[in-house]
Formats: structure tokens, C-alpha cells, sequence
């Protein structure tokens, strides 16, 4: 083997590559690069937007600088502790407030939506909020429907709050217009918008900040960008100063993500415990089978923290699915102290996970995206606890299979709520699953629908390749339907499916 004696090469101290010392010179020289570059793109903006970008290139380097020190995986699956005794409070535990104190409460209370997703995986353009769900109402009509009577019934001043992405901010801003007659208040500010980096580089691909021009180049960093944004916007500073005390957050595409009185009572009312004030809470529901890679509460290092299937080393991926050994998993329900949301991020001691995101582009270049996830800050706070909540507060629209479910008669609509029927026995939601081919996009699927079943009696439903309904149809226990390549199969008017597989050919034609 050759010695070689430590000389100088253009100013860099040669060192072996598999060292320790090696890998930090590496990473040193990849965040001076990053920073050059930065810079570089930062000289391309006219000198009005220059401060605002500053502050978030700041944001971006941060992040990538903790990308380059994480070295191997976050959590040590041995050092994994069983949940503590009161981690987990039950909602049936958590108590009405008095009538009188409703008012009071919430108005210290401002509600935010996570509104920078695009409708793009289910067909539709513009923001996911303005696909209509239900009665021709959108996400964001019935969210503004759900807070104006809150408002209205206890004349309070409860605000909405939106958190657009670049993809979502000019198409909302329009939306939210006719709203204006409405008794909410609604603000809006832009999460961060970072470059993807280069897979072999490590350095952003965009060459200036021109995005519309450039917008592969571009991307939103995950819901964890919340609390920066969010006092970067100025918002955090107003509300505080307003007398506000919590923010409830959640996706917008989740129709069971309501004000709950009962949690903000034991936030701030007359069933809050103990002389220091909860700082963070967690809804999580119980996984069934069909949750297993959901996010879930774990007990690490003397502090409750949210664990996602991606930092999982892969031998215990089985266990992280396992309904016995996790029993909950995270809604991106959170409720979150103003107070401590500033306290933390001034003390620089926010310190998500990153979630490495690997996509390949549309023109080849291999890219990555560095994200967080906004439950993912829990271990940055104290006092942070769980609460476990009714499934109906977990009622996500992410497919049209999902749509069916709330388009249907399993609900009904009230004051912006879904509520699910008295008619339906069991307060689990029928599992569906409904061919992509035919299926995935918002307009053809309704083409499919001479009207939405009744789906009342539904405990579980598959559907593949060319199938349509007519009117009236229900569907009841588990049903089946399977049309093979070529074929077709049409589900005749006022057709009663009982447990029943239906497969081959099955035309209707008018005469």
C-alpha cells in the first residue's frame, strides 16, 4: 500500500476519503458552495423583494446545513420508550366548558389551514381547497362556513388563516374574495419556496429567481416551513399582540378537522390541569389496517415525538406497521402555543427531522427536496401531550374514493361539518378502493355516477376497469366489481349489491 505523505493541493489538506475528517471537509465545502450560490441568485431580484428573500434563504440554509450534519438515522429503534401513562389523554375524558366562558376562549384562538397543495393528483387545476366536495361546496367553503358559525353562534372573532404555497397564492387570493360578506376574518401568507438541489452536486439547479419562469426549479418545503413563515409573515407577532393564545392547524382536505370546544377547554378553560400550560398537542386516532404508515406517537429522550415510516430503519418497518406496538397514529391535527411557537424559534431550537425527497424531473435532472413535517416540532416543545380523537376528526379527501365517502349519504352536511348518519350502525367509515384507470381523476369518476349510491350499509368496496352506476343504486356488505380489459360493466338503476362479487361483461344499452 503507498504512503502518502500529507501535502497541500490548491489549498485543500489532502486526507484520506474514508475519514472522518474527509467527510467534514466535504460538507464544509459543500455549504460555502451553497452559500456562493445563494448569493449569486439572490443578485438576480430586484432590490424591493430582496429582504423578504433574504430571510428565506437564511430559513433554506439552515435546513441544508442540518442536512449535511445528519448522519445516519434520527432515532435509535432500541432507545424507543413505551409511551407514558398520561402521554395520551382520551377524548372521552376532556370536558364540556361552561356556555358562558365559549366566547372567551375563542377568541384566543386563531385557526390555520395548510392550503399550498394543488387538486393536480385528482385531475383538477389550482388549488386542491377549490375542488367541490360536497352539495357544490369546496374545502375552503365549508371551512369558512364551519368558523362564521362559530363566530356567529357565540359572537366571537375566531380568524382563518391560510397558508398558500407559490402554486396556490394567486388562484386563492382571487377565491377568498367572495368571502368578504362572511363574519371571518381571513389572512393569508406564503409558506417558503427553496430550490431543489442537485442529486450530484448538492447546489440548486435554478440559475436566478425568475420561478413562474423556472418552476421545476422551485419547490414548497412541507408543513413543518409553518412556524418560520408563519413568523416571518408578521402574523405570529400580530396575533399575540391581539391577546391570542393557541392556533389549531390542520389540513385543509380534512372534513373532520373542526374547532373542538372540548380540546380548547382543556387548553385555556375551566378542565385545564396543573400550573403550566400545554404547549403542544397531538390528535392522533387509533390505526386500523389500513393507517400502518401513518406517522405515530413515540416517548424518546424524556420527550413525546412524532416517528415517521421514513426514519424507520428498514429491519423494523414491520414492527412501525404493527397495530399492537403503535397503537395511534397522527392526524395532522395540532394545536400549538403562540407564546411558545415565538419562544422557540427565537432560541433557534426548532429541530425538525428533514425528510430527504428524491424526484427525478420531467427533463431528467435527478433533484432533491429537504422538507419537515409540522408534527415532526413536538419534541421542541414541553408539556406536549397526545390526545386520543374520534375517527370522524380524521376524514381526509385525497382520492375519489375518498369523495364518495363524504358525497354520499353516510353524511350529512351541517353548518359546514360533515356529519355522519344516525342510520349507519357503526361509526367506521367502508373501506374503498377504486381502479386508477377508470377512477383517479374528479371528472371522470362523477361520469361514472348517474348519482352517488347509498352507502349506508357498505363495509367494504372494490371497483376495477370500465364500470358505471345508474340511479339509486346501493351497494351493502362487500362488494366487488371487476370488469376485465375490453369489457364493460354497467350497475343497473335502483340494483340492491349485497356481499356479491360481480365480474365479466355487463352492458345496458338504450334502445
Amino acid at each position: 500500500m503507498l504512503n502518502i505523505p500529507n501535502e497541500k493541493v490548491r489549498g485543500h489538506q489532502r486526507i484520506p476519503s474514508d475519514t472522518k475528517e474527509f467527510h467534514e471537509a466535504t460538507k464544509r465545502d459543500a455549504l460555502m458552495r451553497l452559500k456562493k450560490d445563494l448569493d449569486h441568485l439572490l443578485e438576480t431580484v430586484e432590490e424591493s423583494r430582496k429582504t423578504g428573500l433574504q430571510k428565506e434563504m437564511c430559513g433554506f440554509e439552515a435546513l441544508y446545513h442540518r442536512f449535511l450534519q445528519e448522519d445516519g438515522p434520527s432515532v435509535e429503534w432500541d432507545r424507543i420508550e413505551k409511551l407514558p401513562e398520561e402521554a395520551v389523554k382520551d377524548y372521552s375524558t376532556l370536558k364540556l366548558p361552561q356556555e358562558a366562558h365559549i366566547r372567551d376562549m375563542l377568541d384566543k384562538l386563531v385557526v390555520v389551514k395548510l392550503n399550498g397543495g394543488l387538486g393536480t393528483s385528482m385531475g383538477c387545476h389550482g388549488p386542491k381547497s377549490v375542488i367541490p366536495v360536497r352539495n357544490d361546496l369546496t374545502f375552503l367553503d365549508m371551512t369558512v362556513q364551519q368558523i362564521e358559525f362559530l363566530n356567529k353562534k357565540y359572537n366571537a372573532n375566531v380568524p382563518l388563516v391560510l397558508m398558500n404555497s407559490f402554486n396556490t397564492d394567486v388562484d386563492t387570493e382571487k377565491v377568498i374574495r367572495k368571502y368578504k360578506g362572511f363574519q371571518v376574518q381571513i389572512y393569508t401568507f406564503n409558506q417558503s419556496c427553496y430550490p431543489r438541489i442537485s442529486r450530484d452536486s448538492l447546489l440548486p439547479i435554478a440559475k436566478d429567481f425568475d420561478i413562474e419562469n423556472d418552476i421545476e426549479a422551485w419547490y414548497p418545503p412541507g408543513h413543518g416551513d409553518f412556524y418560520q413563515s408563519f413568523q416571518n409573515s408578521g402574523l405570529l407577532r400580530k396575533f399575540l399582540e391581539e391577546g391570542r393564545e393557541y392556533c389549531f392547524l390542520s389540513n385543509i382536505d380534512n372534513l373532520g378537522a373542526t374547532v373542538d370546544i372540548k380540546i380548547l377547554n382543556r387548553l385555556i378553560g375551566d378542565d385545564r390541569q396543573g400550573d403550566k400550560p400545554i404547549e403542544f398537542v397531538m390528535e392522533v386516532t387509533d390505526k386500523t389496517r389500513a393507517d400502518v404508515k401513518g406517522g405515530t406517537l413515540i416517548h424518546y429522550e424524556n420527550k413525546l415525538r412524532l416517528l415517521e415510516i421514513a426514519q424507520v430503519p428498514k429491519e423494523h418497518v414491520d414492527d412501525f406497521k404493527s397495530v399492537k406496538t403503535f397503537k395511534f397514529f397522527n392526524t395532522n391535527n395540532i394545536w400549538a402555543r403562540l407564546e411558545s411557537i415565538e419562544r422557540v424559534l427565537n432560541a433557534k431550537t426548532m429541530n425538525m427531522e428533514i425528510i430527504v425527497n428524491n424526484k427525478t424531473l420531467d427533463n431528467g435532472i435527478r433533484v432533491i427536496q429537504l422538507e419537515t413535517a409540522v408534527g415532526a416540532a413536538m419534541k421542541c416543545f414541553d408539556g406536549g401531550i397526545g390526545i386520543n380523537v374520534p375517527r370522524s376528526r380524521f376524514l381526509p379527501v385525497k382520492k375519489t374514493s375518498d369523495l364518495l365517502l363524504v358525497m354520499s349519504n353516510l353524511y350529512s352536511l351541517k353548518y359546514g361539518s360533515l356529519v355522519m348518519s344516525p342510520q349507519r350502525m357503526f361509526p367506521t367509515t367502508p373501506l374503498v378502493k377504486l381502479g386508477d384507470n377508470h377512477f383517479s381523476k374528479v371528472k371522470e369518476f362523477l361520469s361514472r355516477f348517474a348519482n352517488i349510491p347509498d352507502l349506508i350499509e357498505l363495509d367494504h368496496l372494490t371497483v376495477s376497469g370500465d364500470v358505471t352506476f345508474g340511479r339509486g343504486v346501493s351497494l351493502r356488505g362487500t362488494v366487488i366489481i371487476i370488469a376485465n380489459h375490453g369489457d364493460r360493466i354497467d350497475i343497473p338503476a335502483g340494483a340492491i349489491l349485497e356481499n356479491k362479487i360481480v365480474s365479466g361483461n355487463m352492458r345496458i344499452l338504450d334502445h
